[in-house]
């Protein structure tokens, strides 16, 4: 489904990633696991064709991840770290708004905002404006907005910030319904539970060098599951 090989970028004399490639197939998560400042948000930026790499190529499929309205780029949902909402649209209106910009309209758009709300829970909301929502409503408003596409890859960066337990929980539920339906997911996140909890494969930092393949019960607590990946 997604490649990304040897993907380099630096901002002037700073290295920010490095050589990283990874691979996320239909129906499974893959997570990049490191510290802030690692390189996470910039990696998933060139995965999604928001950043352009020094180096390095992404495909979906085969097909390469071009520049401006690349096809590729429609296969891709993308849940950014900071809150992409607009507080005086309600919950339904936003979502139209993202499926317009797809080019969705009519029967066909009406249904895909009604799935995207029932699987986030938030179907009771649709008409209500994020600005009565709680911040872990929010998360899953953000998550939903892109969903509405019904992309065949979701890119999440640290989608979890800032959310109590139970919000947490509820995200986590949403991305196993996603991975059961055959959508390839990539996770990023500092924290391993989250990678323990959520990831069939995850990468660390090419600096890190290491790699795990989740082995149950634990791939945290087993080395039997360690593995070097692809990385300068």
């Amino acid at each position: 489904m997604l490649v990304a090989r040897d993907l380099w970028k630096s901002y002037g004399a700073k290295a920010a990633v490095s050589g990283v490639t990874l691979e996320a197939k239909a129906g499974e998560i893959v997570g990049l696991l490191g510290p802030n400042g690692a390189g996470k948000s910039t990696t998933v930026g060139m995965i999604c064709g928001l950043t352009r790499p020094d180096r390095g190529e992404i495909a979906i499929d085969g097909v390469p991840m071009g520049e401006d309205a690349s096809p590729a780029k429609r296969r891709v949902g993308f849940v950014p770290q900071d809150i992409s909402l607009f507080e005086d649209l309600s919950a339904q209106r936003k979502l139209e708004l993202f499926g317009a910009l797809y080019g969705q309209k009519g029967e066909g758009l009406a249904s895909r905002i009604a799935a995207a709300l029932a699987l986030v829970g938030l179907s009771d909301r649709a008409k209500d404006k994020p600005a009565s929502f709680s911040g872990g409503m929010k998360r899953r408003l953000n998550i939903a907005c892109a969903l509405v596409h019904d992309p065949d890859v979701l890119v999440l960066d640290e989608p979890t910030v800032g959310v109590d337990p139970q919000s947490r929980n509820a995200i986590f539920d949403n991305l196993e319904t996603l991975r059961d339906r055959g959508k390839a997911l990539v996770y990023t996140t500092h924290y391993m539970e989250e990678a323990e909890r959520l990831c069939d494969r995850v990468n660390r930092p090419p600096a890190q060098g290491l790699t795990w393949t989740r082995s149950p019960p634990s791939f945290a607590r087993t080395s039997s599951s360690i593995s070097p990946i692809a990385a300068r």
